[in-house]
């Protein structure tokens, strides 16, 4: 029995990412070394340029502050990658944002699921951010920032092509899991890339970074989270996607 990755990552507990589009056609897996995932021009984009991004005042249990909190990133992230994929010779457009205090919501791909933080759907290129109790009491901790840029991460790979490597059946559970892994773990290691390029520009300790890091935890979709941390760390300390191609790591550090 084959299996469509487009109901399988709607289904799974914590997934962050909805993939493909009703209608859409199924694409034979790429050859290896050949295909966007594996071999893609934002790979070779070098360090981001734009090294300042504004954090705005956010407070806690406050819905307010955090979306404007999270539009003035999304303007950042907007700036840097704007400037990464005309560098690498990729159309880009800007992703929509979209707040919730609650699930179940329409996202475009769907409705917005349970024990998600945020979700991206690539047919709408949008990006739908639950600003529940969880988050906003953490609120001037790092975890909208990640979060947001994680989401970015997906947009930048719909814009690529990157995210093509879902737009297909695999023949197992195990299969699947093993593609979204590296789809995911790329997302942390692009929201880990832009944090670094921006980092001396925020009033933020190490420590900050540490903390959302060390919040990880195992999942089947996400990976390790010892893996989840090195691909943030990876990605933070060159401040580039070059360091991001998760598609020809090992498969111990995508596990």
């Amino acid at each position: 029995m084959r299996i469509s990755v487009i109901p399988l990552i709607s289904g799974v507990l914590v997934s962050l990412l909805f993939a493909g589009t009703a209608g859409a056609s199924t694409l034979a897996p790429a050859s290896a070394g050949k295909g966007p995932a594996t071999n893609n021009p934002i790979y070779k984009s070098g360090p981001f340029e734009y090294e300042s991004c504004e954090e705005q005042p956010v407070r806690p249990d406050d819905l307010d502050t955090a979306r404007v909190y999270l539009e003035f990133l999304v303007d950042c992230l907007n700036i840097s990658w704007e400037d990464q994929l005309t560098k690498a010779k990729i159309p880009f457009s800007k992703p929509k944002l979209v707040t919730t205090s609650r699930t179940g919501v329409a996202t475009g791909c769907g409705k917005f699921p349970k024990n998600a933080q945020a979700v991206y759907c690539p047919r709408n290129k949008r990006i739908t951010f639950l600003l529940d109790r969880g988050i906003l009491s953490h609120a001037t901790e790092l975890f909208l920032f990640e979060t947001i840029a994680h989401e970015y991460g997906h947009h930048v790979q719909q814009l690529t092509g990157i995210l093509k490597t879902l737009d297909r059946e695999f023949t197992s559970k195990k299969a699947a899991y093993a593609e979204i892994r590296k789809v995911e773990l790329q997302a942390e290691c692009f929201s880990g890339a832009f944090i670094g390029s921006v980092w001396r520009s925020l009033d933020r300790r190490d420590e900050d970074l540490a903390y959302v890091i060390e919040a990880a935890y195992d999942t089947s979709t996400h990976g390790k989270r010892a893996n989840i941390a090195y691909w943030i760390n990876r990605g933070f300390n060159a401040g580039s996607p070059d360091a991001c191609n998760t598609f020809t790591a090992p498969a111990s550090k995508v596990a």
